[in-house]
């Protein structure tokens, strides 16, 4: 969380002015009326995400992780974070993004595949050197 929080400052972002960590999706729907129910299970979940990043045209929710080993829970998170981005695809003015790495995913390479099949906004530390922030979250 440390290391992209880093380079979302870098890229221009302010901290509880146009970013903000550890948003739960009650708080964003309040705070930018908008209905994020298709998240919730109408309600029922109180997810919360590492950072949401506000643009004038959308509103960006951002996972983070890094895996320095393999096991079970890469690929429950992958499972989990694709069907979170199918949601969320349904929803005007938001997207999840999904910032991850580590050699853990060489064991569950092929949840991460399917994941990024559907999930265009699946991002490494590699990319986020080469200054991605700057081309997804457009100002």
């Amino acid at each position: 969380e440390d290391l992209v929080e880093k380079y979302i400052v870098a890229a221009g972002f302010k901290k509880n002015v146009n970013y903000f960590k550890e948003m739960y999706l009650k708080d964003i729907e309040s705070r930018w009326n908008i209905d994020l129910s298709a998240l919730s299970n109408q309600g029922k979940a109180a997810k919360r995400f590492d950072f949401v990043i506000k643009t004038d045209k959308m509103i960006y929710a951002i996972e983070t992780n890094f895996y320095g080993g393999g096991g079970s829970k890469l690929n429950e998170t992958a499972r989990s974070y694709k069907m979170l981005s199918q949601e969320a695809d349904t929803i005007d003015g938001f997207t999840f993004v999904w910032f991850t790495d580590g050699i853990g995913w060489k064991s569950a390479r092929g949840n991460l595949r399917e994941t990024f099949e559907v999930m265009d906004t699946i991002y490494s530390i590699d990319d986020m050197e080469n200054e991605v922030m700057k081309e997804i979250f457009k100002q």
